[in-house]
Formats: C-alpha cells, sequence, structure tokens
C-alpha cells in the first residue's frame, strides 16, 4: 500500500510502500474492541472511598442507655443506620481494574488498527523532524499546511505523532497544540491508533514498530 511522504512544508515529495505485516490486515473488530477496553481499563483508578462506622471520627459513647427508653438498643451514633455515620459495604478504594492482553494480540490489535487507518488513507510518513527548533508556530503551520493539501473536512482533526527516538525538540513544539499527540514507536497503542483522525510517523520509527509487532 502506498503513501505520500511529505516534508515540513506539507508538500508531498514521494512515495513510499508500507509493510503489509504491520499496514496490510484485514479489519478484526472483536481484536480492537478488547484492546481498546483492556487499554481503557488499566487507565482506571479506584477513587471512590467510603468510611466504615469504624473510621468516621468522633465520641464512641453511648447514645442512650440500654434499657427504658422504648427504642431499640445501640452502641454509639455512627451505625450505618444512623445520619453521618458510617456506610456499610460501601467502596473501600481498593478495587482493581487491571487487565491483561497476551503480547501476540496486542501487536496484532495494533496491526489491525494501523491498517484501517491506512486503508482510510490517513497515514502520513512525514521527513525532518529533525530540524524542527522546538517553536509551538512552527508545528502548528505544518498541520495546517498538510491539512489543507489534504481536504481534511473535520475543523479541528485529532493527529498522533510516532517519532523513532526522543526528540526533544518535536515534543517541545507540540506540547501546547490540543489536538496533537506525541509517543515513541516503542510505546504506541491500539487506542491512540483509532483515537485519532491522521497518524504522522517518520520512516524509522515504521521500522520499529514493524519489529515490535514481527519481533
Amino acid at each position: 500500500m502506498l503513501t505520500n511522504i511529505y516534508n515540513l512544508q506539507g508538500k508531498s515529495t514521494s512515495k513510499m510502500s508500507l509493510p503489509k505485516t504491520a499496514f496490510g490486515l484485514e479489519d478484526n473488530p472483536q481484536l480492537l474492541a478488547q484492546a481498546v477496553r483492556v487499554h481503557l481499563s488499566n487507565q482506571r483508578k479506584a477513587g471512590a472511598k467510603t468510611k466504615t462506622r469504624g473510621e468516621v471520627r468522633g465520641s464512641r459513647i453511648k447514645i442512650w442507655r440500654q434499657k427504658g427508653t422504648g427504642r431499640a438498643r445501640h452502641g454509639d451514633r455512627y451505625a450505618p443506620i444512623f445520619v453521618g455515620g458510617g456506610v456499610a459495604h460501601g467502596p473501600s478504594g481498593e478495587a482493581n481494574f487491571k487487565k491483561r492482553l497476551p503480547k501476540k494480540m496486542k501487536a496484532k490489535a495494533l496491526a489491525v488498527a494501523l491498517s484501517i487507518k491506512a486503508q482510510e488513507k490517513e497515514i502520513r510518513v512525514i521527513t525532518g523532524l529533525e530540524k524542527i527548533e522546538g517553536k509551538t508556530k512552527e508545528m502548528a503551520d505544518f498541520l495546517k499546511l498538510l491539512t489543507k493539501k489534504e481536504k481534511i473536512t473535520k475543523k479541528t482533526p485529532k493527529f498522533l505523532i510516532i517519532v523513532s527516538e526522543k526528540m526533544e525538540k518535536v515534543f517541545q513544539a507540540g506540547r501546547n497544540i490540543p489536538n496533537l499527540e506525541i509517543t515513541l514507536a516503542q510505546n504506541v497503542n491500539t487506542y491512540q491508533i483509532l483515537n485519532n483522525d491522521l497518524v504522522l510517523l517518520n520512516k524509522e520509527a515504521i521500522k520499529k514498530i514493524e519489529e515490535r509487532i514481527n519481533p
């Protein structure tokens, strides 16, 4: 499958063939759904927490005497049936949402996601990233030029730039652009691919992704 190679001026300089092992797979909705579910579940944190009757702060004096009041017998006023008391069987803040996906399934899901993007012509190869000086305007102008050339209809398309190695200037130039995400080839996941409208890679990143999918 062919895709265009762009420079920082948004001009198509040539074309290149994407490797079939990473960009030529058939759609697999079940696998993609599973990969996305595992990723999102692993981002969850157990934040909900309620206090039991033993954790509520206050006096433990008996609320009223044992006999002679006509009411049921009780100990302190922090039993769950009282207003301001502890909560019975509430969330403890220790819930574990972690899920695991086997390496081969994770690699295949990534390849399927990239293949979908390639089929929808939402993959671009870019050159000259190492020349970026770290200015936000420089990155923003490049993305504007690219969207005009490609006639993207969405007003605020989401971009994902995948680089082969840590490029401080590239990360610096893109960190204040809200619709742009930059990641390393060894860290990119299926959710990131599917969650963005246009995926931009340099040639070296394609090689590293291929190595991940076919170790």
